[in-house]
């Protein structure tokens, strides 16, 4: 069985930990930390935890996006992505839970605690 040494795969989790500044909630999934590549609807700001052992989902290795309560809504469309960035690249991206949202300018949005992990190789 192929195996991965627990810093192997923190190191590919350490940047989500010491470099993310911003969460975004997004019109679609991004491309780019700039301009329309990103498709902004609303941010707000993050801290994401050190690597830890992933359990629910089996093997390997997780960090945990915290939950974000009463966030600006900066656009108006329908969110259906995160983008998670520092100040210069886009760390990360998926798919909001439940699919797309409405949501208004002016308005606030909130977010549940959500994983992000690398898997042990089967």
């Amino acid at each position: 069985m192929a195996t991965l040494h627990n810093d192997m795969l923190d190191n590919g989790l350490s940047v989500l930990n010491s470099a993310t500044t911003t969460i975004h909630i997004t019109s679609q999934e991004a491309t780019a930390n700039s301009g329309s590549n990103l498709y902004s609807l609303g941010n707000a700001s993050l801290s994401i935890g050190t690597p830890v052992d992933r359990t629910a989902s089996g093997l390997g290795r997780k960090v945990v996006a915290p939950a974000i309560s009463g966030a600006s809504v900066t656009g108006t469309g329908t969110a259906s992505h995160y983008a998670i960035v520092d100040s210069s690249r886009l760390l990360a991206t998926g798919s909001l839970t439940g699919g797309g949202q409405a949501v208004t300018s002016g308005n606030t949005f909130s977010l549940a605690t959500f994983d992000i992990g690398i898997p042990d190789p089967a």
